[in-house]
């Protein structure tokens, strides 16, 4: 569902642009909000989350559709941990819908879907792996990495069931924000997919706010 923020940027308690191909590692506070803006459109930031207090606790794509009843996030969606929690809920969404099924792109997965010689281009997994190597002060590890969410991605089902990575419906100022029900660890990857026709073959920045 579209639905416009009332937050004033210049009210912001922290603003960062991420560079494709980069990453950004971020405790958000319960009650804070975190917008995250898709700078020139059709831009995927694979975003996953954790409870900062538990890291055991993430973001569990199965259990958010159950819960909704619906493979796709916008306004209103509850994005549930693996315990049944709720971490964060969508409040504004000016997209329309956000993907939590296609996973993130991996050197293997570049291989499959692309070309062998594809295989060791940057990748998103690439971007966590970094993040949370020189980040080792946030207690998280490869094998916490888990389910994630596709910011501005689309990936609809086809009636037999498969997915189909199809153009982009964001745009250039799009974003979405959600308010952290407790303390949450963010990791970003902005995507530096080059293969993939949804962003033209054009990977761009993107701009991550927090407000209290």
């Amino acid at each position: 569902m579209l639905t416009e923020s009332g937050k004033k940027i210049a009210q912001a308690v922290w603003q960062q642009n991420v560079l494709a191909g980069d990453y950004l590692l971020k405790t958000v506070k319960q009650g804070q909000t975190i917008r995250i803006h898709d700078l020139y459109g059709n831009q995927a930031a694979d975003t996953l989350f954790f409870n900062a207090n538990d890291i055991a606790e993430r973001y569990s794509a199965i259990d958010t559709i159950r819960g909704q009843a619906n493979l796709y996030l916008s306004t209103g969606s509850l994005l549930k941990s693996n315990l049944g929690n709720t971490l964060l809920s969508i409040t504004a969404d000016t997209c329309g819908r956000h993907d939590t099924i296609g996973g993130a792109c991996a050197s293997e997965s570049n291989s499959v879907r692309y070309a062998l010689d594809k295989k060791c281009m940057h990748a998103c997994r690439d971007s966590w792996m970094l993040a949370i190597a020189k980040h080792p002060e946030f207690g998280i590890t490869k094998r916490d990495i888990s389910h994630n969410i596709n910011f501005f991605m689309n990936v609809p089902v086809t009636p037999e069931g498969d997915l189909s990575f199809e153009d982009g419906i964001s745009d250039a100022g799009k974003y979405v924000e959600l308010q952290a029900h407790m303390d949450v660890h963010v990791l970003i990857s902005n995507c530096p997919q080059l293969n993939n026709p949804c962003n033209a073959y054009n990977p761009t920045p993107i701009e991550v706010l927090i407000w209290d």
